[in-house]
């Protein structure tokens, strides 16, 4: 019995998409055909659309009721198909039938879905190791290293596995764990993780968690956990099959057994067939992913939207998100009054020049944009891993770095430079301290810079009733700084993948659905946990993408809230497609019952509500809420940049 069910199920799946629209097509030739009586035929041409689009119907439900026992809508409809043909009624039956199979499309295409984020987390898992013994080097593969191997990495390479640098000065890119916007700088002592990218400088660890321990394995392992856990919606009509199923054969039998006219109770079965309820949620999804595309969202899960509705919490990742994702000079200080900031800042991007480091390319980046002046170039210049950079710029000695190095060079940051400093620290930015000739000249400070639309975007956002929280992998300091220029209260920093998953988590238990949008691959697992996940499109990874449900494609967030609007004005459009439906529906058994609609007219009468359904989802395509919220005051307004 399986052997034949399987066989079944794949010839019902044979073709897909294309073989239902054909015979759809062919359908509806066919019922055209019979209902104007167009070309003589040796038979009813309605034969066609009972063949093409009701023996597919009767065989899901016969499949359904033999293996699962599982009663769903077309199990009404297969008995209406049947009882109508059986009593001579061909072209209710095929009407029933291409309508049914209409929805049936409409469905298919709202939950298609597209599943290779866990196929690129694996290829993203480095496949080589370089490990040194006795002396000499020798690549392996990855998941032959052993705890203790000592482990090899060259710039711009992958760390194979999670370990503890032994020797050597560095800075790591940690965004495919933690999404930190900047680099961070690593030395003897400190860990690192596989998957994450050396930027520059040679350094030798040893290897701790190999294999599946690695932290790229964990990060596979929670977006496949967090795939299975999250529930999905059951269509309307199906959730509520049983007792339709029960209340049309009851009302059948019974107005069988009182009239004693068989064309009645087929009747009823005609008009209770759940036609309208079939469409009512897939053609008002669909009108609303058409208005969302208009908007620059790619809906990639059929419910999705539906979820939506139903999330009292928006979950914030920082990086890329509410922020560019790159670092950028916020302001210039300079110590000494000979020195103008503008000099302060082109002498530091003379120093940095040269550097591979991620913070001194971004420097010179920024420099060249702001500065009137050119950059002068420089000779001498040596570079000191995970403190600095030294050079000679227009005849004068220049040094770039941190505290440590200003202390190796015998410079002192005294206590009123190191408050300035702090006073930048606490919003975020990391400092670059400068010296010209052995004295402190100044500093600069870099931060991420907040997208121009965030802020207005969240002041609308809790409008909606949703509440926006902050998830991410920075620091404290950058977290709260963020938070307080958006106004948003909840705010987690620090977060590792699994932290934000379990963070989400802990939200759903308590009934908060939460919608999570980030855009990095340390997203991933979250937006697989959260009710509805949403990535953003233009700069996000793709594993990022293929983990959402929805994609923001041109990363416009403003237009956040607008989705919200969106998907609880399509629960509204649903609800009023099922209760006219349900409302007509009534009535018409009422007219069966009395005997006043045969068959034919109860197909058409009952079709109504189908056409009002399709009518009323049709005015979502350019529907956008009134009166809408375009800002918030002045919450979030950035910091101008040092022009």
């Amino acid at each position: 019995m399986e052997k034949v069910t399987e066989k079944l199920e794949a010839f019902l799946e044979w073709g897909g998409v294309k073989k239902d629209v054909t015979c759809l097509i062919l359908s509806g030739i066919a019922l055209l055909i019979s209902i104007f009586d167009l070309v003589p035929f040796p038979f009813d041409p309605a034969w066609m659309a009972i063949v093409l689009c009701g023996v597919p119907i009767i065989l899901e439900a016969v499949i359904g009721l033999v293996t699962e026992f599982d009663i769903k809508a077309d199990v009404l409809v297969s008995i209406a198909l049947i009882a109508s043909v059986v009593i001579g009624e061909d072209f209710a039956a095929g009407e029933v039938a291409f309508i049914m199979q209409l929805g049936s499309l409409l469905e298919d295409l709202t939950v298609a879905r597209a599943r290779a984020g866990i196929e690129k987390l694996v290829h993203l898992t480095p496949r080589t190791a370089r490990v040194v013994k006795g002396g000499s080097e020798q690549v392996i593969p990855a998941e032959e290293v052993q705890v203790g191997d000592l482990i090899r990495v060259l710039p711009g390479e992958t760390v194979p596995v999670d370990g503890v640098i032994l020797t050597g000065q560095t800075s790591i890119n940690q965004a495919v764990m933690t999404g930190e916007s900047m680099p961070v700088d690593k030395g003897p002592g400190d860990e690192v993780s596989s998957g994450t990218v050396n930027q520059f400088g040679t350094f030798d660890m040893k290897a701790a968690k190999v294999g599946e321990d690695s932290s790229i394995q964990r990060m596979i392992r929670l977006v496949q956990s967090a795939d299975a856990g999250k529930a999905k919606i059951v269509g309307l009509a199906d959730r509520w099959a049983t007792w339709i199923v029960v209340i049309a054969l009851t009302a059948s039998v019974l107005t069988w057994l009182v009239t004693g006219q068989i064309i009645r109770s087929v009747t009823i079965l005609v008009v209770f067939c759940p036609c309208a309820l079939v469409l009512a949620t897939p053609t008002a999804i669909m009108a609303a992913i058409g208005n969302a595309t208009r908007h620059g969202f790619l809906v990639r899960e059929g419910d999705a939207l539906e979820r939506l509705a139903a999330v009292a919490k928006v979950a914030f990742d920082k990086t890329g998100t509410l922020t560019y994702g790159t670092p950028k000079v916020t302001a210039v200080e300079s110590f000494l009054p000979e020195l103008t900031e503008e000099q302060v800042y082109t002498y530091a991007a003379s120093a940095e020049l040269r550097s591979e480091h991620p913070l001194g390319k971004a420097v010179v980046r920024c420099c060249r944009a702001d500065c009137r002046a050119g950059i002068p170039d420089v000779d001498q210049f040596r570079m000191l891993p995970g403190r600095g950079v030294t050079a000679a710029a227009g005849g004068q000695k220049v040094a770039a770095g941190n505290e440590e190095l200003m202390s190796e060079l015998g410079i002192s940051v005294g206590s009123e430079e190191k408050k300035k400093a702090e006073t930048w620290r606490t919003e975020g930015c990391t400092i670059i301290y400068l010296a010209v000739e052995g004295c402190l000249a100044g500093f600069l400070a870099l931060s991420d810079t907040l997208r121009p639309d965030a802020a207005a975007m969240i002041g609308e956002l809790k409008q909606t009733g949703a509440e926006p929280v902050l998830l991410t992998g920075d620091h404290e300091n950058a977290a709260r700084h963020i938070a307080r220029e958006l106004d948003i209260s909840e705010v987690h920093a620090g977060c590792l993948p699994e932290d934000k998953l379990n963070i989400i988590d802990g939200y759903q238990k308590k009934k908060q659905q939460v919608c999570m949008i980030g855009d990095g691959i340390n997203d991933a697992p979250a937006l697989k946990k959260a009710y509805v996940g949403i990535a953003m499109g233009g700069v996000g990874s793709d594993i990022a993408v293929d983990a959402a449900d929805i994609a923001l494609v041109n990363d416009e967030i403003k237009e956040l809230p607008h989705l919200l609007w969106l998907s609880r004005r399509m629960m509204i459009t649903i609800k009023c497609n099922l209760t006219f439906s349900m409302v007509l529906n009534f009535i018409a058994i009422v007219l069966a019952i009395t005997g006043i609609l045969n068959p034919v007219v109860g197909a058409l009468v009952h079709n109504a509500g189908s056409v009002f359904v399709i009518i009323n989802s049709a005015l979502l395509l350019k529907w956008r809420k009134k009166g809408a919220a375009r800002g918030a005051g002045n919450a979030g307004q950035a910091r101008p940049q040092y022009t």
